[in-house]
């Protein structure tokens, strides 16, 4: 998966005989993305540029350079938002989230809400909930809203392949979020668990994911959702 941090994804990238450390193959890779990105023509479409900017993001994350990573991030956000890329948005606030700077929670924030509202890849959408699990305490009703949120744009969103995948992992997901809420550890109790939740209502559960999205922000928002919302189609 391109997204989702799994431990076969993480492993991938390990070679025992690399020559150079990993930081260092980092700002290699980001200086060459820089070159790719100078050299795009006047016809490269704001997409194609984008996205090099948002792969250097990574590769900068990767060399440990948040500071870098979360100002060129930062800007491709608004871009993407007035250009209505929202893959490209949320991918831009997946890097500001991981460069650990003060308003990185806000940004998890506003890509979790853009994550929701287009029909984005719904891998990203998973990992962007995923990073509001991990950083919920363990009785969080908020990390369960998220998980049983990823689940259900699953089964709204994902096909093939990539849906029994994906299907797959949130289960997992929504099973270990149930232990780390209220100690569930059988199908029965888990079956009760999301009913005394409502998880299985989503017009129960994503109007609380949107509060919690609220408070993650203070309220301050990036953008003006309502102008956003307007351009989905009826």
């Amino acid at each position: 998966m391109k997204y989702l941090q799994t431990e076969a994804h993480l492993g991938a990238n390990e070679c025992p005989d690399d020559a150079l450390p990993p930081q260092q193959l980092a700002e290699i890779h980001a200086r060459e993305l820089e070159q790719q990105i100078a050299a795009l023509g006047g016809d490269a479409t704001l997409d194609e540029r984008l996205r090099l900017t948002l792969d250097r993001g990574y590769a900068l994350l990767e060399g440990n350079l948040f500071e870098e990573a979360w100002n060129s991030a930062r800007r491709v956000l608004d871009e993407a938002v007035e250009g209505e890329l929202w893959l490209r948005a949320v991918e831009a606030c997946d890097i500001l989230f991981q460069s650990e700077q003060p308003d990185s929670i806000r940004a998890l924030a506003h890509g979790i809400w853009l994550g929701v509202t287009f029909p984005i890849d719904p891998e990203l959408s998973v990992a962007m909930l995923q990073h509001l699990i991990d950083e919920s305490p363990d009785r969080s009703d908020g990390a369960a809203v998220a998980a049983a949120t990823a689940h259900y744009l699953v089964d709204l969103r994902a096909e093939g392949r990539q849906r029994e995948e994906l299907q797959f992992f949130t289960t997992q997901l929504l099973g270990e979020t149930a232990r780390r809420h209220s100690q569930v550890d059988s199908q029965e109790i888990f079956d009760f668990w999301i009913e005394q939740l409502e998880l299985n209502q989503p017009d129960k559960f994503l109007p609380r994911l949107a509060r919690v999205l609220d408070v993650l922000t203070g309220e301050q928002w990036w953008f003006d959702r309502d102008r956003l919302r307007a351009t989905l189609p009826d």
